[in-house]
């Protein structure tokens, strides 16, 4: 007897779906039965990582340039023939007092992790209002939450995330469109590399499961909230895989 695929038929593009929690997203959509193209912004990469877990293709754009997102959702649209599910995971992360920080990393920091999940959503929720179904899925950060050392321009960021998740689901969810957030915990993936060895063991040492997340932890609930019924009822929420790091 074959298992039911809860996202049978379901299209889907994923920003960041070369690597870390997008890829892991990505993935997990594809064995639930799932049509996906990734977008990333090197293309040998996303290729590479299109072959590999089966996706229908993929996309290339600075989710940060307006033009060169609108012209990739195109590219996807065509691929998939409509985006039913979005999921904007593209992100960065680095580290910086403050009273230190230069402007241009501040600025690169709130373009690429918030401007771009405006930029990417503005081009593909249209479409979703004028066929009355879809599911946005953004990805934060429970330090949007929490705050954190060191990263104040990340967790503004990730905060802004959480702010339009919540604003824009308040305008479509009357359209069948529900829009909802994820803020994982530290997790394992390459962005952890761009952050340092004493602020991740500092991080890990308060963390009441004692370790960081994996991406394939986090994608189940990407998965709920993509799926119905499943998802039916989420509106305008952040669910928070993040090893007890923030309890609401």
């Amino acid at each position: 007897m074959s298992r039911i695929q809860t996202l049978q038929g379901q299209k889907a593009l994923v920003t960041g779906g070369a690597s870390g929690i997008g890829r892991a997203i990505a993935t997990a959509f594809i064995h639930e039965g799932a049509d996906v193209v990734i977008l990333d912004r090197d293309s040998a990469t996303a290729q590479a990582a299109s072959e590999s877990i089966g996706a229908v293709g993929f996309v290339t754009a600075d989710v940060a340039v307006r033009e060169e997102v609108a012209s990739a959702v195109r590219v996807a649209e065509d691929k998939l023939g409509s985006i039913d599910i979005l999921v904007n995971a593209a992100g960065i992360v680095s580290e910086s007092p403050m009273v230190d920080m230069p402007f241009a990393q501040w600025e690169q920091m709130l373009a690429i992790d918030l401007t771009s999940v405006f930029l990417v959503c503005q081009s593909v929720v249209p479409g979703m209002l004028d066929r009355g179904h879809g599911r946005v899925i953004n990805i934060a950060s429970q330090l949007a939450i929490k705050g954190g050392s060191a990263v104040s321009h990340y967790a503004a960021a990730k905060a802004g995330v959480i702010g339009f998740t919540k604003s824009l689901a308040l305008e479509v969810a009357g359209a069948g469109v529900l829009v909802n957030a994820i803020a994982p915990g530290p997790i394992e993936t390459p962005l952890l590399n761009d952050l340092g060895e004493d602020w991740i063991a500092a991080k890990r040492a308060e963390l009441p499961l004692g370790r960081f997340g994996r991406p394939e932890e986090v994608a189940p609930t990407a998965v709920l909230l993509a799926s119905s019924p499943g998802g039916n009822l989420y509106v305008g929420q952040t669910l928070g895989p993040n090893s007890g790091d923030v309890m609401p």
